[in-house]
């Protein structure tokens, strides 16, 4: 396998019966609950906008079969509640996992969080994989909201001094926007939901210049916009650029 080049790894999938920790207001709207225990031990995540299954049950029926040692996901019996979720920040050396939530009102994941305390659990699964992007270009075009800062934010600390990063990342408000740091020469674009226009910010861009590298996470109609923005007026290699819906306006499995 040539490593130097985008290429995915799969990992073996693993459940794990994680503690709340810590419980931490990043802004008005997101929450980091950081997350850890035995369990943790062997956890793994290698690319930057990697998805965990977070398991929620909504009922005694399902907790039981969560609990149970056979309990597998799509399996028969009950389902907790299941949404996917970017690992933030993880340190095995300390046993600590964060995972930051939009707290948008509703939704299994985000009542889960607004009511979270220290000493409950949470039963975690995966990643089933990880998206390897290695440093081989001069710059990188990173786009999302909310849901997406974490992988955002993941990636501008893994870039090294000397790359050129534009990120655009649409917020509810301006009180939403956080400090984010690296070691690349970064420029954040704050998109303001119903005051601007994520496509029409992205079709105004003048991006970086060199090798390129386009990400782009928001909802799904929104990503397909923004995607053929970057294709049809920016004229970016589709070979490198990653567009993915993470939630759906109308309800979906991903909040």
């Amino acid at each position: 396998m040539n490593t130097q080049a985008i290429h995915r790894v799969t990992h073996e999938i693993k459940r794990r019966r994680l503690d709340v920790l810590r419980v931490v207001d990043i802004t008005p709207r997101m929450r980091r609950i950081t997350l850890g225990g035995p369990e943790l031990a062997g956890f793994i995540s290698l690319g930057s906008d990697d998805h965990i299954k977070l398991l929620f049950p909504q009922n005694a029926a399902e907790q039981a079969a969560l609990e149970s040692p056979g309990f597998s996901i799509k399996g028969d019996g009950p389902q907790p509640a299941m949404r996917d979720y970017t690992p933030r920040r993880f340190d095995l050396s300390i046993g600590e996992l964060d995972i930051d939530f939009v707290l948008h009102g509703d939704g299994p994941a985000s009542t889960w969080a607004a009511q979270a305390k220290v000493g409950q659990h949470l039963h975690i699964g995966g990643p089933r994989g990880s998206m390897i992007v290695p440093d081989i270009f001069d710059s990188y075009l990173l786009i999302g909201d909310e849901t997406a800062i974490p992988a955002i934010a993941r990636r501008l600390e893994e870039l090294p001094a000397g790359r050129k990063v534009l990120a655009v990342i649409e917020i509810a408000n301006v009180s939403e926007q956080q400090q984010l740091k690296s070691a690349a020469d970064v420029d954040v674009i704050w998109v303001v939901r119903g005051q601007d226009d994520l496509p029409d910010t992205v079709r105004n861009l003048t991006l970086p210049s060199g090798s390129l590298y386009s990400f782009v996470a928001t909802e799904t109609q929104l990503s397909r916009q923004v995607r053929r923005v970057l294709l049809d007026t920016h004229k970016v290699n589709e070979e490198f650029l990653k567009a993915v819906g993470y939630w759906r306006a109308q309800g979906s499995e991903h909040e």
